[in-house]
């Protein structure tokens, strides 16, 4: 599912989209395997009142349902997003919550990981802005050390992209285009927009269109 592509604003891309780290689910997968065993255990030695078994049953599933599903939707629902141009967060399943951090508003990122979390390659940054946001903690980040590299990276070129258009600091045009295109092969190369992508917005920076297909030869 992701992030809605009608939410993005003219020119902005996905950069990265991804899941809090895999290991909150282990937990609650131990859960569900405990759970499930006290009913089949319960229905395979059941004792002479049935009440008993449905009444254990009805006590496990609600305990399942808590501890194992719940944690499940709480983790699939909850989305971390990188354009480039903010940082967005989004969670929850019936009432959501978001938050959004423009990056030209960032001024620094921290990561953290314990000896465990170091293991697995996950962990937490905390992100400082400007503005209302102050300081937005976001846990359980895969590879969170790669990730904070990755938000410099394409905030410096969302600096360079603001400061070198016509209203900026009074870069030539033609300067800002290659500049675009530059980090626009960097975003390819990196594999963060695939190759239509690509050639898209590098017919948008250029104000070209696709070239039309060649008419078939005589001998076609």
């Amino acid at each position: 599912m992701g992030y809605p592509r009608r939410l993005l604003t003219d020119g902005e891309v996905v950069v990265r989209e991804f899941r809090p780290h895999w290991r909150l689910l282990v937990i609650p997968l131990l859960w569900a395997i405990v759970f499930i065993a006290v009913i089949v255990v319960t229905w395979l030695y059941r004792p002479e009142v049935p009440a008993f078994d449905w009444g254990v049953t009805a006590l496990a599933i609600i305990a399942l349902i808590y501890f194992a599903v719940y944690r499940f939707i709480q983790w699939f629902f909850t989305w971390y997003i990188l354009t480039n141009e903010r940082l967005i967060t989004r969670s929850g399943v019936l009432a959501r919550r978001g938050l959004e951090i423009p990056l030209e508003n960032i001024n620094d990122v921290q990561f953290s990981q314990n000896i465990l979390e170091r293991m697995l390659r996950s962990g937490d940054l905390l992100v400082e802005s400007a503005g209302e946001q102050g300081q937005s903690r976001f846990s359980d980040i895969p590879d969170p050390e790669a990730f904070q590299s990755l938000i410099y990276r394409i905030r410096e070129d969302r600096s360079r992209s603001i400061s070198g258009g016509p209203e900026g600091s009074g870069a030539p045009q033609g300067d800002s285009a290659v500049g675009d295109l530059e980090r626009l092969a960097g975003l390819h190369e990196r594999g963060f927009i695939t190759r239509e992508e690509f050639d898209e917005r590098k017919n948008a920076i250029l104000g070209e269109t696709p070239p039309a297909p060649e008419p078939p030869g005589p001998d076609a």
